[in-house]
């Protein structure tokens, strides 16, 4: 995989981020260790993680943070590694009330760094936003955590392009780095809004991809693969009826985004999963997906895709439609 640096800091990261949500829990620690190694012998540097990952399972809290701190530790690469987490998440029980109080953030980063084992988070993220909280509050205990070297670099995950912009103007005014990158749901399929906004995520839209393509931000896009969607569609294994339940992926739309998408491989005698990922890393801007493998195979179908890039005059972000 090549390698490129966050616009905006020293962070040298793989093209490719893998996410490590599953790992401690769904994924146990012998496979979790496996796919980790896997993902570092392809070439893979870059992690994320969040302090809220698998709290939804009757288990240890925080399992995928502790997870990976172990995984460190034990094969000692610490300083060969990227790892970003994420916090100041709602408590899953109470989702419409935000945590993001200058304690709760600062709370939230130590119980991170004391799980990851390490003395620094490279790139840490504020995993939503409360738009009623002042952006000014944020960005000076953010900017206190950066000081203090708690954290590298700050970063934000489903955030409005508005927001994102007069965090970015208090922070430039300031002198402070701010944030460097953005994550939010992006990905190759038509994604309804709707059901999305629901859960307090935030899609890619045209206000966002403005904003990236102006600034320059990195954007690091979760549900990169939109779940497997088409690689279902392609292999047959699509539940049509879960699939259309969910609400996210509309079903119509995207079996004609999948028709192109088969036009598209067939022409460039490339993968589905590489046209898909090729999508994201084809952007006028620094994108970096986060890739959610399970397996060894799907590791290694997912890293295929470093280095695809799309044709067309805006690097492929008109090419699916």
């Amino acid at each position: 995989m090549e390698l490129k640096t966050l616009p905006g800091t020293q962070l040298i990261v793989s093209e490719l981020c893998l996410g490590t949500g599953s790992m401690g829990s769904t994924l146990p620690q012998d496979e979790a260790f496996r796919l980790l190694d896997l993902f570092v012998e392809l070439g893979g540097n870059f992690l994320d993680t969040a302090l809220v990952y698998a709290n939804w399972l009757p288990i240890e809290r925080s399992i995928s943070e502790k997870t990976l701190g172990i995984w460190m530790r034990a094969r000692k690469n610490r300083g060969k590694i990227v790892v970003a987490t994420k916090g100041a998440h709602p408590e899953l029980s109470t989702m419409d009330i935000p945590r993001m109080s200058p304690e709760e953030i600062t709370g939230d980063v130590e119980a991170s760094l004391s799980h990851l084992q390490v003395e620094t988070i490279d790139l840490y993220y504020l995993h939503r936003d409360d738009p009623r909280r002042p952006v000014e509050e944020i960005m000076e205990t953010l900017q206190t955590q950066v000081v203090a070297g708690k954290i590298r670099y700050a970063a934000c995950s489903n955030w409005r392009a508005d927001r994102l912009s007069a965090a970015q103007a208090y922070a430039r005014d300031r002198g402070y780095d701010g944030f460097v990158a953005d994550s939010m749901l992006w990905n190759a399929a038509v994604v309804n809004p709707e059901p999305v906004a629901e859960q307090t995520m935030v899609t890619m839209n045209a206000y966002l991809h403005r904003f990236h393509t102006e600034t320059g931000m990195a954007a690091v896009p979760y549900s990169s693969q939109a779940g497997g969607l088409f690689q279902k569609m392609a292999s047959g294994a699509l539940d049509r009826a879960r699939a259309a339940e969910s609400r996210i992926y509309p079903l119509d739309l995207n079996e004609r985004r999948f028709a192109r998408i088969q036009n598209l491989a067939a022409e460039m005698d490339l993968s589905i999963t590489q046209v898909v990922l090729g999508y994201l890393l084809s952007q006028p801007f620094v994108t970096v997906p986060v890739i959610g493998s399970r397996t060894p195979a799907q590791l290694r179908d997912s890293v295929s895709a470093a280095g695809v890039r799309l044709p067309h005059g805006t690097a492929g972000a008109d090419v699916l439609g």
